[in-house]
C-alpha cells in the first residue's frame, strides 16, 4: 500500500465506486499482515515513503515467495535483495515481470517507474566495489530516483576522478564505495558540496580485516558532510541516497 493507493481509494469512496464495507476489505492489512513466520508492514511505504523490502539470507524460498506475493499483492514493485538465481527462479510466480540482476544480488519484482527525479551519483574506488555500488544503484532506481554511475577512479590513479570532475555539479548526493584504505570519500568530500553517503566493502588485504580499516578510515574523515553506512550495505546507501535526493525534489 503506497500514498497513490489509498489517494486513489479514498477518491472512489468518495465518488461513490467503493463501499465503506469495499474500502475496509482493502486496509484490512493495515498496518501490517501476519503470516506466522513474518509481520509483513504495508504501511512503511506510507510512514516513509520506502516500502518493506526482503532481505533473503536465512529465509527459505517458500518464505521470500509468500512474502513478495503478499506485498506485490498491496503495491509493486517489490525490492528482495542478497538473493540467487535459484530465489529468482522462484519469484517468476508471483509476477512474470521479475528482473534478476547477477552483479547487486537483487530480484525486482513488477515494474519499475520509467520516470525518476533528481539525481545521485554513485562512484566506486575499484572494479571490485561495483557489486555493493550496484545494490545501491537498484534499490535507489526503484525508489524513484536518478542514479549515474562511475566506477573504477580510485585514488591509486587520481587523475581517473579529477577526469569526472565536470560531471559532479548535476548530483544532489554522492555514495562513495571503497575498499582497502577506504579514503575515497574524503577525497571526493574535500571538492564537492553536496552530501556524501559513503560505503565501506570489504574488498582488501589481510589487514584491511573484511572492510573494517575502510569503515575506521570513512568514521575519521577530515571532510565535513560525509554519512558512513556498514560495511557493503549497499541498500542501505541506496535508501539514505534516495532520501536525501527526494529532500532535493521538494525543495
Amino acid at each position: 500500500m503506497d500514498r497513490k493507493k489509498l489517494r486513489r481509494l479514498l477518491r472512489d469512496l468518495k465518488r461513490g465506486d467503493i463501499t465503506i464495507d469495499g474500502l475496509l476489505t482493502q486496509l484490512q492489512f493495515l498496518p501490517y499482515e501476519n503470516t506466522g513466520f513474518a509481520s509483513i508492514d504495508h504501511h512503511r511505504n506510507i510512514r516513509q515513503n520506502i516500502p518493506e523490502v526482503i532481505f533473503c539470507p536465512g529465509k527459505t524460498i517458500e518464505q521470500i515467495v509468500a512474502i513478495a506475493s503478499r506485498l506485490h499483492q498491496h503495491g509493486t514493485p517489490v525490492l528482495v535483495t542478497r538473493a540467487d538465481a535459484a530465489i529468482a527462479r522462484a519469484l517468476h510466480t508471483v509476477n512474470t515481470h521479475t528482473r534478476y540482476d547477477e552483479q547487486s544480488r537483487t530480484v525486482v519484482v513488477g515494474r519499475v517507474a520509467t520516470r525518476k527525479t533528481g539525481q545521485i551519483i554513485i562512484v566506486t574506488a575499484g572494479t571490485s566495489d561495483i557489486p555493493v555500488a550496484e545494490e545501491a544503484k537498484v534499490t535507489a532506481e526503484v525508489f524513484g530516483s536518478a542514479v549515474t554511475t562511475i566506477y573504477d577512479v580510485g585514488v591509486a590513479g587520481l587523475h581517473r576522478l579529477l577526469d569526472r570532475l565536470p560531471e559532479f555539479t548535476k548530483a544532489r548526493v554522492f555514495v562513495v564505495v571503497a575498499g582497502m584504505d577506504g579514503v575515497l570519500p574524503s577525497v571526493i568530500g574535500g571538492l564537492v558540496k553536496q552530501p556524501i553517503v559513503a560505503v565501506p566493502t570489504s574488498r582488501g588485504y589481510g589487514t584491511g580485516k573484511d572492510g573494517v580499516a575502510a569503515l575506521h578510515t570513512m568514521l575519521n574523515s577530515c571532510a565535513p558532510g560525509i554519512g558512513v553506512m556498514n560495511i557493503d550495505n549497499g541498500f542501505g546507501a541506496g535508501c539514505l541516497a534516495h532520501k536525501i535526493n527526494q529532500l532535493g525534489k521538494k525543495r
